[in-house]
């Protein structure tokens, strides 16, 4: 596949989970062109938040070191999540369902689930960054919650139910990651 085939089809695959598209979910395979695929989305949304932060990191005129470190912890906080709330997932999907798919089929369908996160970088927006984050955060909810529905082949209560769960945990590792972050500051 050439590189302008795979630009538009990641283009396509954002704007899809980007709507909610219960199709996108449906048919996303369990190939490695998906896994890549939904680690580049969850990559450039860890690129997104590294990349507010930056610009707040400029502003304060913090050291090389401490610039480079507060980067590097946005960046492995997006990731981490995304393979602990899929972890926590599967984790779940397999107590209520004996024939729930393997972690690694779960990884495609919530990392594309991570698109509304490109948009991270709109929190250094002054007045508007914390409701820009709360408003990320609950769209990335929306679309795992859609996500995990396809996947588990379960009703939206239920999906809605296994996320809950999980939400509360990704939202406290990265509070705890950027508490961490200030007072590196």
């Amino acid at each position: 596949m050439n590189e302008r085939a795979t630009q538009a089809g990641i283009w396509q695959t954002i704007r899809a989970a980007l709507t909610l598209n219960a199709q996108l979910y449906e048919t996303a395979q369990n190939t490695p062109k998906t896994h890549r695929l939904a680690f580049t989305i969850v990559l450039l949304a860890a690129l997104s938040r590294a990349l507010g932060s930056a610009a707040i990191l400029l502003l304060t005129r913090t050291t090389p070191f401490t610039f480079i470190l507060v980067l590097l912890l946005n960046v492995l906080s997006v990731i981490a999540s995304y393979y602990i709330w899929t972890f926590t997932i599967w984790k779940i999907g397999r107590w209520l369902k004996s024939d729930a798919p393997s972690y690694r089929a779960l990884l495609s369908p919530i990392g594309f689930a991570y698109s509304p996160q490109i948009l991270n970088f709109l929190t250094l927006i002054p007045l508007l960054g914390s409701a820009i984050e709360i408003i990320l955060a609950v769209w990335t909810l929306m679309a795992v919650i859609v996500a995990v529905r396809q996947a588990l082949d379960v009703s939206t209560r239920r999906a809605a139910l296994i996320c809950l769960l999980c939400f509360p945990i990704i939202q406290i590792a990265i509070g705890v990651i950027q508490a961490a972050q200030q007072l590196i500051d």
